[in-house]
């Protein structure tokens, strides 16, 4: 998780008093989904006059768009709330209106709670009814501490305004955009089936009516999002039902859009459409984050994954066989209740069969309200860091293998951004690497052709193909 900025009282008197412009600034925590909607709450928030800012001190209203998934997440909340208590309290020595909102998952899980333990905060708005925050925003400045964390019986993306092309293009040559929300899988060690509800879609319409605002916009990539995004399905224009793979061969449809993500994946929900659009769309980028969390059945089914190691690489094998080139990414939990030495070494067994790119690791940690809270056997922590510096040390040098065995190819290059030094810019391959190569900066967002020439510790380096 992100840390909130640290922030002196006295930073407050920095804002621009002359304007009457309202200002908001939103912290982000966590994963590419509450990047997204922390977008789409500034686009909410424009329609009410405010800008965006990237200077807390310049800020009307603080948001912190919360995460539920790391270990002490509320606690990191209700600190960064400290700070800004203290920042609201000088605001009003000087005549000056500060609101504080929470949002997202911690706001989902913790309600009330938040306003009681942190008085300075106005509005509480969960992940299922940012939508709504205008209307939060209003009743709060008639002296109303606002809780919004019922599951919205309305859709939400209806009722947020379309895309704002200007913003769309500020944002960059890349994009998100979430098709899926919830989860209804239950793994006994999450909390996202409790903050983010149930499996629920987008419709066909909405997304494409999005995509091509943001293609229009200047968008070349585009990143599908969702808790578990692979079990979106839609209602196809023609009738019947469609999968995330049949979304993909629309969306490559479009024209402008040169490539195409989605995270995060399932993998009962793998089916032969979606392997069959890696085989077949060369807009679908050759790279996949397929979590199994752990190698050992015995744990798997634990954590009630609903899939067997053997199964997890019958898979990985169907999607090799689609696409030999793509790069792998996943999750590992260590020190689940009740894990043996045996059981992680099941872990670092799969680990080796599958030889990932990339991959998130993490000790077990107990989420309040989860059926892995109330399991017995608890691993020691001592065990759990141990384990997991093995592991993450396993991982460190396949990521390498990886990198390196890139050096002497030539790729694809999509130009993102100015790069740290002059005359640089920073791309992404296409199996989502950071690369380095000397380019002007006008010529953000073209794809170039470019030879791999070197590796660093978390990114590549590159020459123009022929030079």
């Amino acid at each position: 998780m992100n840390q909130i900025t640290v922030i002196s009282p006295d930073t407050a008197e920095k804002a621009d008093v002359a304007s009457n412009t309202r200002k908001v600034f939103i912290k982000t925590y966590g994963c590419q989904m509450n990047v997204y909607d922390s977008n789409r709450m500034g686009d909410a928030l424009a329609s009410e006059g405010y800008v965006t800012t990237e200077e807390m001190g310049e800020a009307d209203l603080i948001l912190l768009n919360t995460c539920h998934i790391r270990e002490k997440a509320a606690d990191k909340v209700y600190s960064a709330l400290g700070r800004l208590r203290d920042m609201k309290r000088t605001r009003a020595e000087h005549g000056r209106e500060l609101m504080i909102g929470v949002t997202g998952c911690v706001a989902q899980a913790e309600g009330e709670e938040i306003l009681r333990r942190a008085p300075a905060v106005d509005v509480v708005v969960g992940p299922q009814t940012y939508h709504r925050l205008p209307q939060a925003l209003a009743r709060a400045r008639q002296g109303e501490r606002v809780v919004e964390t019922d599951y919205a019986v309305e859709d939400k993306f209806e009722h947020l305004p379309k895309v704002d092309k200007a913003k769309a293009r500020s944002r960059g040559v890349t994009s998100f955009l979430t098709v899926q929300e919830g989860c209804d899988k239950f793994c006994t060690f999450c909390v996202v089936p409790y903050t983010r509800g149930s499996e629920v879609s987008r419709p066909v319409s909405q997304i494409i009516d999005e995509a091509m605002r943001l293609v229009d916009s200047g968008v070349r990539e585009i990143t599908l999002l969702g808790q578990n995004v692979n079990a979106w399905r839609g209602e196809s224009p023609k009738g019947g039902e469609w999968g995330l793979g049949e979304l993909l061969y629309r969306l490559a449809e479009i024209p402008g859009l040169a490539r195409l993500r989605y995270t995060t994946s399932h993998p009962r929900d793998m089916d032969d459409c979606l392997i069959e659009a890696h085989r077949d769309l060369r807009a679908l980028m050759p790279y996949l984050h397929l979590p199994v969390q752990a190698g050992s059945d015995r744990i798997l089914k634990a954590m009630n994954r609903r899939h067997t190691g053997a199964e997890y690489l019958r898979l990985i094998e169907r999607i090799r066989n689609a696409r030999a080139d793509i790069a792998m990414s996943g999750d590992f939990i260590v020190g689940f209740p009740g894990e043996t030495d045996q059981d992680f070494e099941d872990t670092l067994k799969i680990v080796e069969d599958v030889k990932y790119a990339s991959a998130y690791s993490f000790k077990y940690s107990t989420r309040p309200g989860t059926p892995g809270a109330e399991l017995g056997s608890q691993v020691d922590e001592a065990v759990k860091t141990e384990r997991l510096e093995r592991l993450q040390a396993l991982l460190l040098r396949q990521q390498q293998e990886f990198a390196e065995g890139c050096v002497g190819k030539t790729i694809d290059l999509l130009l993102e951004k100015p790069g740290r030094m002059p005359g640089q810019l920073i791309g992404r391959s296409p199996w989502l690497q950071s690369v380095n190569v000397d380019a002007k900066e006008s010529q953000i967002g073209d794809i170039i052709q470019v030879r791999i020439i070197g590796t660093g510790p978390n990114s590549l380096f590159a020459e123009r193909a022929g030079a």
